[in-house]
């Protein structure tokens, strides 16, 4: 899981259009995935450290917290309906939000095509 969100900071970095959605987001996201938490610090828009949990003590604005199979499914080249969207995720009862879903619904769009960043390695 590291090695990919090692690879999403990589091409988020090489993105300009990415890039300038999210000049004004610079917030800890917690990232839950089965037992593994990985909090993911961006200052405007560029993903400057990974941090692996668990951690009580980091604060995070919000969090995305969802199992392997459908984190996995998700970032297929072309996903199944439902696992293509975070969103979808949560109505499939496979994925939650928690925290404060304003700054989520804020900048949604740079949030939702981070996580897909994973992707394009899929396709290639």
């Amino acid at each position: 899981m590291r090695d990919t969100l090692e690879t999403m900071r990589g091409r988020l970095a090489e993105t300009p259009h990415l890039l300038r959605l999210g000049r004004l987001f610079t917030e800890t996201v917690q990232l839950r995935v089965d037992d593994a938490e990985y909090y993911l610090d961006f200052e405007k828009g560029a993903l400057v450290t990974i941090t692996e949990g668990p951690s009580r003590k980091t604060p995070y604005r919000f969090a995305l917290v969802t199992d392997g199979e459908a984190l996995a499914r998700f970032w297929e080249p072309v996903p199944a309906p439902g696992f293509h969207d975070i969103f979808g995720l949560v109505k499939l009862g496979r994925a939650r939000i928690e925290g404060d879903i304003l700054t989520l619904v804020k900048n949604l769009r740079f949030f939702k095509e981070f996580m897909a960043l994973a992707r394009r390695e899929a396709v290639q």
